[in-house]
């Protein structure tokens, strides 16, 4: 980062003039930024890829030389600065911070920065990074107290990025550019921590209970939906047996009425021949003779007629009948035609 050289005495002085000021100092960035004396002025200067050395001339700044091959007026000139243009690390230091919800927090965190301005870095702030690791703190402070705990854990790369955007509008001024920086521990303290284990074990059985419960209710529902469907599948195969079977019964009704109709089409075709009266007769007599031998079978009850001895009798009014019927059906089908 930005590197001012001194000599082991000028080391001694900052860390005096730091314990004078109060200021917590960490050693090992401290000897990382005043690692090596300034360079001399010897005339000829090799300046070294990705560093700016602040040339001031009788104390007052001259200008900035360039990585390469420089030339300097020897006890006129002098380095003042030697800054880094190298990006760096930066350890924030844990400090508290309370939440929207009143909840201490242990944070810390690493900042990511580089110097964009080598004049502002040398001349705008005494100590750039103590200036941009307090502002750091402070902002981060700030950002903690406008969301809640449970928000901390879920929005943690937004509260990044604020801290990053507040740090560079400030650090403007001093030639910094802050590019990211990443909340490296969050410390609870230890009954919220609890309370925090015991609500996530709370939830956690919730979510058990809720899937366990939705288990059992399409359980039940396939079980349901299964018998609903046997029911269905089972009156629908009963309709159809009944279906099957009234048609069936249908067709052989059918077929009976129509093995009736052709019979007596057969028989009045057989009526209008000669014979076909004697054999009506021939047909009654037989049936009157079967008729009568069946009476004492079927009941103890018997119902004969008084002249069961003349045949004859019977067949003659059998017929009598069939001609008086046989009289109106044409007397009827007559009248129906002169009707037309």
């Amino acid at each position: 980062m930005f590197v001012r050289k001194l000599s082991p005495m000028g080391f001694t002085a900052v860390l005096k003039r730091q314990k004078l000021l109060s200021r917590p100092i960490n050693t090992s960035i401290a000897l990382a930024r005043f690692k090596s004396n300034r360079p001399f002025n010897t005339g000829i200067l090799f300046v070294p890829q990705q560093e700016a050395w602040i040339v001031e001339r009788m104390g007052k700044f001259k200008r900035i030389l360039e990585p390469g091959l420089n030339f300097l007026i020897p006890f006129l000139d002098r380095i003042g600065y030697v800054q880094s243009l190298k990006e760096l690390a930066v350890d924030i230091p844990k400090q508290s911070a309370v939440t929207l919800d009143n909840v201490t927090l242990n944070i810390d965190g690493v900042l990511y920065l580089r110097v964009n301005d080598p004049y502002l870095a040398s001349y705008g702030v005494e100590d750039p990074e103590f200036a941009i690791t307090q502002l750091a703190q402070t902002t981060m402070r700030s950002e903690l107290g406008k969301i809640s705990l449970d928000k901390v854990f879920r929005e943690r790369e937004n509260l990044n990025y604020a801290i990053v955007e507040s740090l560079n509008k400030a650090s403007a001024s001093w030639g910094l550019v802050c590019f990211r920086y990443e909340i490296r521990d969050i410390k609870l303290p230890n009954r919220v921590q609890e309370a925090m284990q015991m609500q996530v074990e709370a939830e956690r059985k919730k979510r058990a209970a809720i899937l366990d419960s939705e288990g059992i209710r399409e359980a039940e529902i396939n079980v349901a939906e299964g018998k609903r469907q046997s029911t269905i599948l089972a009156s629908e195969a009963d309709q159809q047996e009944q279906i099957n079977k009234a048609q069936g019964e249908a067709n052989a009704l059918l077929a009976v009425a129509e093995a009736k109709a052709k019979g007596i089409r057969l028989i009045a075709d057989a009526l209008k021949q000669t014979d076909g009266y004697n054999a009506a007769s021939l047909k009654i007599a037989e049936s009157y003779v079967e008729a009568f031998g069946k009476l004492a079978k079927s009941t103890n009850t018997v119902i004969i007629p008084s002249n069961t001895s003349d045949v004859s009798s019977m067949v003659t009014q059998a017929m009598s009948i069939y001609k008086s019927l046989t009289n109106k059906s044409k007397q009827s089908r007559r009248t129906s035609e002169e009707e037309k």
